[in-house]
C-alpha cells in the first residue's frame, strides 16, 4: 500500500505550496473519495483514493522519468545563484516533484540528459561499480588517426594519471585540423572526455551526448525541450530500479 499525506500529495501532483494546499484543504476544496477533507496529514492510499480539488480529479505520479536535450550554458544542477540550471528549464509541476539530474553534463555540452525524483534509479545508474556506457558526438581541433582509436580501446592515461578503462573512438571525418567523432566510455570521470583528446594535445569544441545506455537521445526535441520517457524508455529505466 503506497500512503502519503494528502499535502504532500497535492504539492506533488502541482497543485500548490505545501502551505498553499493547506489552505485549500481547510477551505474544503479538496475531496477525498466524494467527502471533504479538512486534514492536511490525512493518508492517502494513492493507487486506491480518489482525490478532487475544485471538483476536478487530481492525478499524481510519485516518480517521474524527464529525457532532456539540455542545452549548451547550462549546468546539471537542481539551483545554483548564479547559474541557469536543467532544473529551470521545467515546469512548476516538475520542480515541485524535486526532480534532479542523473548524472551531468558539462555547461557547454549538449544531449541527453535524465532528471528524475527517483533515488533508486540515481544511485543505481552512477554507482562507478555500473559501467554503464554513455555515448557522444564530437568535433575535435585537429586530426584523428587510428592510433588514436587503439589509445582508446587500450585505456587512456589522462591528466593527473588516471587510467581509463577501454573506450571505443571511432572517426566520422578528420582532417589536417578538424575531426568528427564518436566515443562510447563506460564511465564518468570530471571533463573525462575532453581530458581524453587533451592526452594527445587536441581540444574538444563540441559535445553532445546521444546515449545512455540503451536510451538514446530523441533528435525531435530541439535544445532545452523535454518530455517524459515513453513506454520503451520505462522498460530500460525500470530494470535499473529493480536492481
Amino acid at each position: 500500500m503506497a500512503l502519503i499525506r494528502l499535502d504532500k500529495f497535492l504539492s506533488n501532483a502541482g497543485i500548490g505550496s505545501r502551505s498553499q494546499v493547506r489552505d485549500y484543504i481547510k477551505f474544503r476544496r479538496v475531496w477525498v473519495d466524494g467527502v471533504a477533507c479538512v486534514k492536511a496529514d490525512t493518508k492517502i492510499d494513492i493507487k486506491k483514493n480518489i482525490v478532487t480539488f475544485d471538483k476536478r480529479v487530481v492525478s499524481y505520479e510519485e516518480y517521474v522519468y524527464i529525457i532532456l536535450n539540455k542545452p549548451k550554458g547550462v549546468i546539471s544542477a537542481t539551483e545554483d545563484d548564479k547559474e541557469k540550471t536543467v532544473v529551470d528549464l521545467l515546469d512548476e509541476k516538475y520542480k515541485k516533484m524535486k526532480v534532479f539530474p542523473v548524472g551531468r553534463l558539462d555547461k557547454d555540452t549538449v544531449g541527453l540528459l535524465i532528471l528524475s525524483n527517483d533515488g533508486r534509479f540515481a544511485h543505481n545508474t552512477l554507482s562507478p561499480k555500473k559501467h554503464i556506457k554513455k555515448s557522444y558526438y564530437a568535433h575535435i581541433n585537429g586530426k584523428i588517426t587510428e592510433e588514436h582509436i587503439k589509445k582508446f580501446e587500450e585505456g587512456l592515461v589522462i591528466n593527473g594519471g588516471y587510467k581509463c578503462l577501454p573506450a571505443k573512438l571511432s572517426i566520422e571525418y578528420s582532417a589536417d585540423n578538424f575531426s568528427k567523432v564518436h566515443i562510447i566510455i563506460k564511465e564518468g570521470k570530471y571533463h573525462q572526455i575532453k581530458r581524453m583528446f587533451e592526452a594527445f594535445g587536441k581540444k574538444v569544441v563540441y559535445l553532445k551526448r546521444t546515449s545512455f545506455d540503451d536510451i538514446t537521445l530523441d533528435e525531435t526535441l530541439e535544445e532545452g525541450q523535454y518530455r517524459l520517457a515513453n513506454d520503451e524508455e520505462m522498460k530500460i529505466i525500470e530494470k535499473f530500479i529493480k536492481k
